[in-house]
């Protein structure tokens, strides 16, 4: 892989090449995690409609959503009938005027295995677990944070699984007083989820200052402020 080669895999922008017929020819690395919330099928359609009438490039500033990637435009590219190249450019995933999360020092496995003890009880739900156990001891409102899991766990409907994963978010951070801080997620992950409580959750998350996407998972990306 050339120097200029890397430069393209390492991107923080999707990048998908495509043959005439969809099938997808190369990816870079971040293009490979946006095919985990959408279809090969779905970018191809998107690139052929926002390409160019004649040979060429075609830069397309439109808002598009693809779980917890928001992209703000696109480029499509071809010099021949063969092969059709494909540019998102991502969104800022967070404001700069967020507010510092103020709150205690505490530890995000005990909140999360707290919320899910507590809405063990007396409910049919089946849980499961998924952490990365690097994640430090962080400053939190933990008082919200318990609130806001647990609307998100009384959401999921009874009887089906909920599968919880606490990750860090490699290559992204956030800004406080010019600081910079690396980010975690909760993500929250139903079988079967109460839709109509989407609107109520998503209200308390920006309410309390908490960063949260909603999709077929319910992700809330909190940054690791240790001090």
């Amino acid at each position: 892989m050339t120097f200029e080669q890397k430069w393209l895999e390492y991107d923080y922008n999707p990048f998908i090449l495509f043959n005439s017929n969809g099938k997808i020819i190369s990816v870079n690395a971040e293009a490979q995690f946006l095919l985990g919330f959408t279809t090969s099928s779905e970018l191809f359609e998107l690139a052929t409609t926002y390409a160019s009438v004649n040979f060429g490039f075609r830069t397309t500033f439109l808002e598009l959503a693809y779980g917890r990637y928001h992209f703000f435009g696109i480029t499509v590219g071809y010099e021949d009938e063969n092969e059709v190249g494909l540019k998102l450019y991502q969104a800022p995933s967070y404001k700069l005027s967020t507010k510092k999360p103020i709150g205690e020092v505490v530890n995000v496995y005990t909140i999360v295995d707290l919320c899910i003890a507590s809405n063990s009880i007396n409910c049919d739900l089946k849980f499961q677990k998924d952490y990365d156990p690097t994640i430090p001891d962080i400053i939190l409102d933990s008082d919200k944070m318990i609130k806001l899991l647990n609307k998100i766990y009384a959401a999921s409907k009874k009887g089906s699984s909920v599968r919880t994963k606490i990750y860090y978010r490699v290559g992204e951070h956030i800004r406080f007083d010019e600081k910079k801080y690396s980010l975690f997620s909760i993500e929250i992950i139903p079988e079967n989820f109460n839709t109509a409580k989407k609107a109520e959750i998503k209200l308390f998350a920006e309410e309390n200052n908490f960063h949260i996407c909603i999709d077929k998972s319910i992700t809330i990306n909190i940054p690791m402020i240790t001090d």
